[in-house]
């Protein structure tokens, strides 16, 4: 059996060790030079910069992949716990040390409001039996037949998924602080909190069932590890090279062609890559006559945009937690701004990762190296980034001067920004969406685009935009379901 992968992602390279742990002679594609998709690495200046994901959970996930081959998954990688995850600052000042330490929580909530300790202990109490169906039970499940989702239907109603994240924190919680804090994960797989189904708030308690835990060496030396791996057990690599076409015979998938006009036969076809680009650049539309699916992804919602500022500073700011979110003044109208009016607003939040306040080799000795990440509106806003890009870089440094960083721009040595074009230009992703498809629930499991294609027999489906969804446990997810499929 030939398989083709597009795309070096987490999806992606799960997908390719999956594959030929069963037998499968599988290549891996990647346009660029570099693999790891959103997961890229930048180096600059003897700076290192993980471009995408830099929260890891579910370590399990990325180990067994090493363990399928008989390896031991720490002569590859090294995964770090974190003590505090993330430090939350409020716009009054105050700040929030989120752990692992029940102790700890349960102290700072009291400080805030008392009433809330014991909505707290009841929320995480509901955040695990979501996760017990949403995560351990559903996130693996081919959720390619309607009955299949009928037949979950009555558990999930029992569990409220028609309520958002927000609403179910807010049923438990009574200070606005707190209810942002805790309602604040669907942010960080492309969806608003007050519209994502609240079978997302199984983040909350899946962060306290592993940790968070940091790659020594940045996310980056996951996917160096995985390719060294890929090498070892004979998975053809390609990079350097797009995939301009999938070929088909009639409706089924007969192999790929690359910009150079080489062509790979294979029975079947991955694609690690955002699902409205494929069907709408790499295949023939016309010989896709079902109306159905176009009405299907014709309604779809894509997540917001991300403005991605990295920069390195000739100081080191020892104050800065590794993993910071920083709350506007205003939550919800920020949001709605971002999601449904699709324009800009000053009022910002943003998440600021310092990786060398645990990882000296990431910056310069006795310098330091960040990302901070702005959530914006998606390019159906049709904002000029060529314009706006350096406002919003200036707004970004401004605001973390006053917040956080005293005198930071005279300490920048080293920067440059991503906005919604690269993520719609080098990542094929629609509209610049950041995670694909929002994560509601008239867009979960059944109602994503499926796993295994809709319309092209030997096509298939893995990360952000399939089920189960966006983020490194949904992503390395979605490859476990095309395990249980082909």
């Amino acid at each position: 059996m030939k398989s083709v992968v597009i795309g070096s992602g987490f999806g992606g390279i799960a997908s390719a060790l999956r594959l030929k742990a069963k037998g499968h002679k599988v290549t891996i594609i990647e346009k660029h030079s570099d693999l790891g998709g959103r997961a890229r690495v930048f180096e600059k200046n003897g700076f290192t910069y993980d471009g995408g994901p830099t929260v890891i959970t579910a370590p399990y996930l990325i180990n067994e992949l090493f363990e399928l081959f008989n390896k031991d998954p720490k002569d590859y990688i090294e995964l770090a716990p974190l003590k505090i995850w993330y430090q939350f600052i409020f716009e009054d000042g105050s700040k929030f040390n989120y752990s692992g330490n029940e102790i700890e929580m349960k102290n700072q909530i009291e400080k805030i409001n008392k009433e809330d300790v014991l909505g707290y202990e009841q929320l995480v109490n509901f955040t695990k039996k979501i996760f017990d169906k949403g995560f351990l039970e559903l996130a693996d499940i081919p959720f390619d037949k309607p009955f299949v989702m009928i037949q979950q239907l009555p558990a999930l109603l029992k569990l409220k998924s028609y309520k958002s994240v927000y609403s179910l924190v807010s049923s438990y919680i009574k200070d606005e602080k707190l209810r942002r804090m805790l309602s604040m994960h669907p942010l960080l797989v492309g969806g608003n909190p007050f519209t994502t189904t609240s079978i997302y708030g199984l983040i909350l308690y899946l962060e306290k069932k592993w940790g968070i835990h940091y790659s020594m060496g940045g996310t980056g030396n996951i996917i160096r590890g995985f390719e060294k791996l890929m090498n070892e057990v004979g998975i053809q690599i390609i990079n350097g090279h797009e995939v301009i076409k999938i070929n088909t015979n009639k409706n089924k998938i007969t192999g790929i062609k690359l910009d150079n006009e080489t062509i790979i036969e294979a029975n079947n076809v991955i694609c690690n890559a955002d699902p409205p680009a494929v069907y709408e650049k790499m295949l023939d539309e016309r010989a896709n006559n079902s109306l159905l699916f176009k009405w299907k992804k014709k309604r779809m919602e894509y997540s917001m945009g991300l403005f991605v500022y990295y920069f390195g500073t000739k100081k080191k700011y020892e104050n800065i937690e590794h993993h910071t979110i920083k709350f506007g003044n205003k939550y919800k109208e920020h949001l709605d701004d971002i999601f449904d009016k699709k324009k800009l607003n000053d009022d910002i939040s943003y998440y600021l990762h310092r990786p060398s306040a645990t990882d000296a080799s990431m910056a310069p000795e006795g310098q330091d190296c960040f990302y901070v990440l702005v959530p914006v509106p998606n390019n159906q806003s049709n904002i000029d980034w060529s314009i706006e890009g350096e406002k919003i870089k200036n707004l970004v440094i401004k605001k973390m001067e006053n917040d956080l960083m005293p005198k930071l721009r005279e300490n920048i040595v080293e920067d440059f920004y991503l906005t919604p074009d690269y993520f719609e230009k080098d990542l094929n992703t629609k509209y610049g969406s950041g995670f694909s498809i929002q994560p509601k629930f008239s867009q979960s499991a059944y109602f994503r685009f499926h796993n295994k294609s809709e319309v092209y027999d030997g096509l298939f489906f893995v990360g952000a935009g399939t089920h189960p969804g966006a983020g490194v446990p949904g992503v390395l997810s979605s490859a476990k379901v095309l395990d249980k499929i082909l």
